[in-house]
């Protein structure tokens, strides 16, 4: 062999082997990051011995004899699992994400500056008792711990930003807990949508297909409305994109929980479940934990960033929770000098509160903002997408407020920590006068056969029962009035039925105070019902098999429209003829091996489209359908009403009747899915159409990264009105805009976690979460639930695991110095 070529050879043979050795290196020290479950640490910030042990699928197991060394070893748990999607939450809420995102979020943090969530959580820290600042900053020490003996060994999303995470601190959990409320505050979507649309169509028109409920009062629109000038929604597209890159994609954002007594539990002891729907994300919203403080045991959900338990149970008590849906936000036209140094209010000038804040940008020069606030509340108008990244000369000039109930003072990490400690329905009551937002039902049973519901929200008094536009903010007509008295919302203490179920479904039916006018459509609440209604008692897998249920009386409502529709009609197309045979057939359950259930999402894709997008923009169009629950109730409203003025197509010349658009809408929707899915029935499997993709926050950057972060796709079945929900988004996708694109009939929300517990074993909680318990994608724990999560399978916690245990391998030891 020539001596040039035996060079070459021997190069190729050390680079090859340079580079093994290199990616093993890399490899290891990616690994590295990965939460250690053995060793042996001491600390000057506990005063007893703390021991975790961890099950296969986990889940830590905490032992120590004092409440604030519990929770340091929570707090070291979370940043060893969690660490990321923790500091993620606290740097949005701080509105410091483009230190590390750089310019791209520039708008997100300008909008958190402005809602002041950080200036919130502050006021809410300095108010707290002694003994919840001790939680929290037990709680703190922690994370801070694990921060300072894992230098160098941090998930990997930290070294590809470039940055190293700061200490935690109370105020850190504080905002964690109040990004939770803002989630779930669903009037920031849907009232300036209204009222462009009242603006637009006035107010008849408009009413027709404002959702409502029967007992409701009549909706009612503000007569000074007209004279407003034309609203934006730029603002709401922002949120809608910082939601997206959050991980919050779905609109569904309730839960299901029932209880039934002993009456109704085949183990003569009550049973309780639970599922809390999230939009889909990794990691899970949930982390699970058992927590023992000598003899009193709490185990159940926890949220990454804050002590203690959500949902779950101790040694006497049980609880579990959903949305209340409560309308916790108000929007407010304000009059401001041409100097915007004072606002008109009650025939008098005030001065506008102005503050100066500023934004550092990664990369970037910092950016200094001004945020102005009148008696409502903070000016979020000028929030505007593109107001820092481009010269715009047509952003909007209007000034608009909000009072949002998040930025009132509560106490809701105090009133967890005492719910946590509750004996018994009175303590556990008194624990919730303390938590306001978001607004919950919670649902409660203890080891005396006792059940009980507890409407958990602080509910502004309004003069209106219609607080779904925009008001009017030059007087004080429709400035909230306080809030309505704890002592004035009914709780319930056992039932004749013995059971007790919420759904985001109106709970209150006669209560003479406004609370929304945004249920969920009454299809999850019915199934429940009907479930717990047809036999006499249930156990844990009758409970299990109803939470992963996927039949939808919405469903049997709008096919009895087709039906009847097509009655006495004759068919000549063949697949036209095979859908409606399917149709009379349907057992209405939304099962993935079906095609019925395809051909029925289409056609409400369809039936949407043809009553309002005809009249409707394609903004005005995505706007009204954005938050899912709307267009789902509006669209019985309007069926329902033969008379209803969107029926009728305004671009033919004919006027069609409800019939006409039926039947157009499954002819449109089979011809959709004959081009999309082929001609041939027996490929529109809805789970081939219907997947659920839970994605991390990098996703969308490349293919190869989403191979690696994401997990899924999977195919599914269900949707938004099943009891195991399955949330797909009716807006058109944004194809230019990668990241906020999605797939027709992609799942973006579901039960983020399932919990059951029967009270005749007390040390048994069954429990399953969407993802895994880590959110490192090197760890094992990563996507180890999925699957079982997908099939409706659950991992049983014994939560005496451990108890007595001397083991010293497979153990983390923290010792007091």
């Amino acid at each position: 062999m020539k001596a040039w070529l035996k060079f070459i050879y021997g190069f190729i043979i050390v680079v090859f082997c340079v580079a093994i050795i290199g990616g093993l290196i890399f490899y290891r020290t990616l690994k590295s990051s990965v939460a250690d479950y053995d060793g042996e640490y001491s600390s000057n910030k506990i005063e007893s011995e703390v021991k975790i042990f961890r099950d296969s699928v986990g889940i830590p197991y905490i032992f120590s004899s004092s409440k604030t060394d519990v929770a340091f070893a929570l707090g070291f748990v979370h940043a060893q699992e969690r660490l990321f999607s923790m500091d993620l939450a606290r740097r949005a809420g701080e509105g410091r994400l483009s230190e590390v995102f750089g310019k791209t979020t520039i708008p997100f943090d300008k909008m958190f500056k402005t809602i002041g969530i950080k200036n919130t959580a502050q006021h809410i820290l300095d108010s707290m008792n002694t003994e919840a600042k001790k939680i929290l900053q037990a709680y703190s020490d922690g994370v801070n711990f694990y921060l300072k003996n894992n230098d160098g060994k941090l998930p990997v999303e930290f070294s590809l930003l470039g940055y190293q995470p700061q200490l935690w601190s109370p105020l850190s959990s504080i905002i964690v807990v109040r990004m939770m409320a803002w989630e779930l505050n669903i009037s920031w979507w849907t009232d300036i949508s209204f009222t462009i649309l009242a603006q637009k169509y006035g107010a008849e028109k408009v009413s027709e297909i404002l959702p409502d409920y029967p007992e409701n009062a009549p909706t009612i629109i503000p007569p000074e409305l007209s004279k407003y000038p034309k609203l934006s929604s730029d603002f709401i597209d922002l949120d809608k994109n910082f939601r997206t890159f959050m991980g919050w994609g779905g609109t569904h954002i309730g839960s299901n929980n029932w209880v039934v007594n002993a009456s109704k539990s085949s183990s003569d002891k009550p049973i309780i479940a639970n599922d809390t729907h999230l939009a889909h994300s990794v990691p899970s919203r949930w982390f699970f934990a058992v927590l023992n403080i000598n003899s009193w045991n709490i185990s159940g959900f926890t949220l990454p960033g804050a002590p203690g338990v959500v949902i779950g149970k101790n040694n006497k008590i049980a609880w579990a929770v959903t949305n209340v849906m409560n309308d916790d936000a108000d929007f407010y036209l304000e009059k401001l000098d041409k100097n915007k140094k004072k606002y008109f209010f009650n025939n008098s000038w005030f001065k506008l509160n102005i503050s100066t804040d500023t934004i550092f940008v990664k990369d970037s020069d910092p950016i200094a903002i001004k945020i102005f606030a009148t008696g409502h509340g903070p000016i979020i108008s000028s929030i505007h997408p593109y107001s820092f990244l481009y010269d715009s000369s047509s952003l909007s000039s209007q000034e608009i407020s909000m009072s949002w109930l998040g930025n009132f003072i509560s106490d809701e990490v105090n009133a967890l920590y005492n719910i946590n400690f509750a004996r018994n329905f009175t303590e556990f009551k008194t624990a919730l006068s303390d938590f306001s937002i978001p607004g919950q039902n919670f649902v409660y049973a203890d080891n005396e056969n006792n059940i009980g519901y507890v409407l958990a929200a602080k509910i502004p008094k309004r003069n209106t029962q219609s607080s779904t536009f925009v008001f009017d903010g030059t007087s004080n007509k429709y400035d909230w009035k306080g809030f309505i008295p704890t002592n004035e919302i009914p709780f319930i203490l056992n039932t004749k039925d013995g059971f007790i179920a919420s759904a985001n479904n109106k709970t209150l039916k006669d209560f003479k105070y406004h609370i929304s006018n945004l249920w969920e459509p009454s299809s999850r609440i019915e199934r429940i019902n009907s479930l717990l209604n047809s036999k006499p008692k249930h156990d844990v897998k009758d409970f299990m098999k109803y939470q992963n249920d996927f039949v939808s009386p919405y469903a049997k409502q709008i096919t009895s429209f087709i039906l009847n529709a097509f009655r006495n009609v004759k068919i000549k197309d063949e697949n036209l003829e095979t859908s409606l045979k399917l149709f009379a057939q349907w057992d209405f359950e939304m099962n993935e091996f079906e095609q019925t259930p395809t051909i029925y999402a289409a056609f409400l894709k369809f039936l949407l489209k043809n009553i309002f997008a005809d009249q409707m923009t394609r903004n005005e169009f995505n706007e009204f359908v954005f938050v899912a629950n709307v267009p789902y109730r509006s669209l019985l409203k309007v069926l329902n009403d033969s008379n209803s003025s969107w029926i009728d197509d305004v671009n033919t010349n004919e006027t069609e009747s409800v019939t006409d658009i039926i039947r157009k809408s499954l002819t449109d929707a089979l011809d959709y899915l004959e081009i999309n899915y082929g001609k041939n029935i027996e490929n529109w499997q809805w789970g081939q159409i219907h997947q659920a993709l839970f994605k991390h926050p990098f996703a969308g950057i490349s293919s190869f990264v989403d191979n690696i972060v994401n997990i899924g796709p999977f195919n599914i079945g269900g949707d938004g009105t099943t009891i195991f929900n399955t949330e797909y988004s009716f807006t058109d996708p944004i194809k230019k805009f990668p990241r906020f694109d999605h797939k027709a009939f992609e799942n973006n929300l579901g039960p983020a976690m399932r919990f059951i517990y029967d009270f005749n074993e007390p040390d048994e909680v069954y429990m399953i979460l969407t993802t895994g318990q880590s959110g490192n994608f090197f760890s094992d724990h990563y996507s180890d639930l999925s699957e079982l999560w997908l099939r409706g399978k659950y991992v049983l916690v014994k939560t005496n695991s451990f108890k007595n245990s001397r083991a010293t391998d497979n153990v983390i030891i923290i010792k007091p110095l």
